[in-house]
């Protein structure tokens, strides 16, 4: 019975600390008062990266995305061209707090997103993503690429 206990102890232990396990490149948290939420992501750095984005994928996992940085911040528009699958685009500043969201962008629509003057992360998510888990202005991101700012929300 002694041995049982320290195993589930240090099972509990393990599943507290990956909870809460901070930041690794593969993943994005998002949380504000009403939710968090963790997506699994694929980082968009380099410029071609960021010019190729989600283009031509026809699914995305559930609780996936795309994270794209634009180091320095610097206005950042989006479109949906050759991109078949609806996605919700969610821009934040430096410090990871988001600015805006643009929800429900229609596959192979030209039309420009903008998401502002100074966005430095966009996180492109399977579209209903946002509303499901109330994502707007405030909710705030984890991920290590804010840790060279100010971030709301340290790993």
């Amino acid at each position: 019975m002694r041995g049982f206990l320290a195993v589930l102890a240090v099972l509990s232990a393990f599943r507290a600390g990956t909870a809460e396990a901070g930041c690794s490149a593969g993943v994005v948290d998002l949380k504000n008062d009403r939710a968090q939420v963790r997506f699994n992501i694929e980082l968009a750095v380099t410029p071609r990266e960021r010019a190729k984005g989600l283009m031509f994928r026809t699914e995305l996992p559930q609780r996936s995305g795309m994270l794209f940085v634009f180091d320095p911040p610097q206005p950042a528009v989006f479109w949906m061209k050759n991109t078949l699958i609806p996605l919700d685009i969610i821009f934040a500043d430096r410090s990871g707090v988001v600015t805006r969201v643009h929800e429900g962008a229609i596959p192979g629509d030209e039309t420009v997103i903008e998401g502002g003057d100074a966005v430095f992360a966009v996180l492109e998510v399977n579209a209903g993503q946002a509303r499901r888990f109330a994502i707007g202005p405030g909710t705030v991101m984890r991920h290590e690429i804010f840790s060279k700012g100010p971030p709301i929300w340290p790993c």
